[in-house]
């Protein structure tokens, strides 16, 4: 096992924890936030177990996916800025329990909780059908075009299975005004997918091919 791979996943692993649980559980005042204990348990348990089974199975992907450095200035804005929206969307959320503001009933949130595992599910497969996902924007070396399994579907299923994980998340928390700002997500995700494929297709051998046999980028018949 790569001892230096494995303390930084660990690091990586805790620091999200602690950073996602102080913007829900400040804003809430109480740590009676009921569904801010179940997201953060549908999110972190099964993440903890996948980084496990990657670091053994596949430890290359897993480095991979703890890169965050964005070599295009268009992307880090992107990334900022998704950071940003997820800083309001947990904060919204905890004051929403705090103060009361539309709450949303018992039965959406564990809908929503279960949308959210099975999107979890999904990106599980992506990863298993994809060894080349990284978090940034490039090509890599001897990368070939996957087309097979959800990749024969739509051109970014990664991106696809995020939005429902995201869209879901402030169902989960009970919190209707954090779902209303987590849509401005979606013209993020647009603008991401627009400049990845551009980059795919100057440095991709196939990815011209590709797009034209699978049309739709994010959502069949829609786009």
């Amino acid at each position: 096992m790569d001892r230096k791979l494995f303390g930084s996943a660990m690091v990586k692993y805790f620091s999200g924890l602690l950073l996602m649980g102080l913007l829900l559980f400040l804003p809430a005042g109480s740590f009676a936030f009921w569904q801010g204990w179940l997201l953060l348990g549908i999110l972190f348990v099964p993440m903890f177990f996948a980084g496990l089974v990657m670091m053994v199975k596949c430890p290359e992907l897993l480095r991979k996916r703890l890169n965050l450095r964005e070599q295009q200035d268009e992307q880090k804005q992107v990334v900022a800025l998704s950071g940003l929206l997820f800083l309001v969307c947990f904060v919204l959320a905890g004051l929403n329990f705090r103060f009361g503001w539309l709450p949303l009933p018992r039965s959406v949130v564990f809908a929503s909780a279960g949308l959210f595992v099975l999107a979890y599910l999904l990106y599980a497969e992506v990863l298993r059908e994809n060894a080349y996902l990284s978090r940034t924007i490039e090509v890599q070396e001897n990368q070939r075009v996957i087309d097979t399994g959800l990749y024969g579907i739509v051109r970014h299923p990664m991106y696809a299975v995020t939005v429902l994980l995201f869209l879901s998340m402030p169902l989960v928390l009970g919190s209707l005004l954090s779902f209303a700002a987590m849509l401005f997500y979606l013209p993020l995700i647009v603008r991401r997918i627009l400049g990845e494929e551009a980059v795919l297709e100057q440095g991709l051998e196939g990815y011209a091919d590709y797009k034209k046999r699978v049309k739709y980028r994010l959502l069949p018949g829609v786009w």
